[in-house]
């Protein structure tokens, strides 16, 4: 239930705020589906990035991950070192050298996506059929906001937000 307060809606009496909040207990929700010994939250989340957007620079990479380069550079390692990504030079400048999603990585993905979809099923289950019902028919709205701030752009909190558009 959504609780309207003074600090948590925007000039239409949208409630922004709590929107935020449940959108931050959600994340925590989808953290807590993960299993041990599966891909970290940052390595699914970077081969995601690579398997939607194809290959990139590390530097770019480590922008739209929001970790520093020393970081991106040891967790790309680390994804080469598992068969899971690779680097490559780029065809149009031999200097550059691009990252990309490797099969591995790809199934890898496929497969904590599977495993994490029927843990959310069994967690379903529990609510009732207009609950799931509302679920369902919030994915276009859910997925409307995530488009919103392109995936090249860099995850800081420098990053400005787009101006709503004026309908």
């Amino acid at each position: 239930m959504l609780m309207n307060s003074p600090d948590a809606s925007d000039s239409t009496g949208f409630p922004a705020g709590e929107v935020a909040r449940m959108l931050d207990r959600l994340a925590r929700l989808v953290l807590r589906l993960n299993t041990p010994g599966e891909l970290s939250l940052t390595t699914a989340s970077t081969l995601a990035t690579l398997d939607r957007s194809g290959p990139c620079r590390l530097t770019d990479l480590a922008a739209r991950q929001g970790v520093t380069q020393p970081a991106m550079t040891q967790l790309v390692s680390r994804l080469q070192e598992s068969g899971l990504a690779e680097r490559a030079a780029d065809p149009q400048d031999r200097r550059v050298v691009l990252v990309r999603i490797t099969a591995a990585g790809r199934a890898a993905l496929a497969e904590r996506r599977r495993a994490r979809g029927e843990r959310l099923a069994v967690l379903l289950t529990e609510l009732d059929e207009a609950e799931r019902a509302a679920l369902t028919a919030a994915l276009p709205a859910i997925d409307a906001l995530t488009r919103l701030l392109p995936d090249d752009a860099p995850a800081s909190p420098g990053v400005p937000v787009p101006e709503p558009s004026r309908h």
